[in-house]
């Protein structure tokens, strides 16, 4: 049984920082002249991705090294050079004197999230009639970006050129295969997944709305779990917002609550 504790809430987070860190990464690549950056301070990592992006924000804030008021100065100089908020996505398991410093600093919560988990297992072979799963090539990207463009903003058109930017820079991150899940050799949902030392995390995965009900979205999951088997990894890994859907769906398939997440933003300077 995996207990959900330190270890646990260590590889998680480290598990969702290397992910986002290669969102930067991927952005250098594709966009030499970006202003894409990140580092590791104090156990804490750091990921500037634009000013507007979800990805600048840190990771393991206080649940790798003891977090002190020295540290944070670095990481909000980090984030104020660049022209962006100071944002830390924090794990209870850090301890209540983050916490305490993080509110004596004039940071406050905004978001809320659970960080859910369930052991790695190779699942059977039981997808409907015309069902095919497969990782995408690199030529592929823009294919899959499309799908999932489809998929996420059919009910808000407003984003669809976020989503299409942000899903090419998901294909092109290292160590995070995208999966496209067809029906009768049309492409009908895409899905992703980041490996990281044991750790599979499950991005979500979205559907066409022409293609629904037929069954793309487990096969998505089922193939996913089996290719992190197939590599190695031991633990599965999703983040949803507290009580969604999406939290519910993956509780379905079961995985479990870890612990509840608070992101947090510094309103006074």
């Amino acid at each position: 049984m995996i207990f959900a504790n330190l270890e646990l809430a260590r590889r998680l987070e480290a598990a969702e920082a290397y992910a986002c860190a290669q969102f930067a990464e991927a952005r250098l690549r594709i966009h030499p002249a970006s202003t894409s950056a990140w580092m590791k301070y104090a156990g804490t990592t750091v990921v500037f991705d634009g000013i507007d992006a979800p990805t600048t924000q840190t990771f393991g804030l206080g649940l790798f090294e003891a977090l002190t008021p020295a540290a944070l100065d670095e990481i909000e100089q980090f984030f104020r050079e660049r022209g962006t908020e100071v944002m830390h996505e924090v794990s209870p398991l850090a301890g209540a004197a983050v916490l305490d410093l993080l509110c004596a600093r004039g940071y406050r919560p905004f978001e809320i999230s659970n960080v859910l988990y369930r052991a790695v297992e190779t699942p059977a072979a039981i997808h409907a009639d015309g069902i095919r799963v497969r990782v995408v090539g690199a030529d592929e990207a823009q294919l899959w970006s499309d799908i999932n463009a489809r998929g996420w903003t059919h009910e808000h058109p407003e984003f669809e050129g976020f989503v299409r930017e942000s899903g090419v820079l998901v294909a092109a991150r290292e160590g995070s295969p995208c999966f496209l899940a067809e029906f009768n050799g049309t492409p009908g949902a895409a899905g992703a997944l980041t490996l990281h030392q044991g750790v599979a995390l499950f991005g979500g995965a979205a559907t066409v709305p022409e293609m629904r009900c037929r069954g793309l979205q487990g096969a998505l999951l089922q193939e996913r779990m089996r290719y992190a088997a197939e590599h190695g990894c031991d633990l599965a890994m999703m983040v949803a917002e507290a009580g969604s859907n999406s939290q519910r769906n993956a509780e379905r398939k079961g995985f479990r609550v870890a612990y509840t997440r608070l992101k947090w933003k510094l309103v006074r300077q």
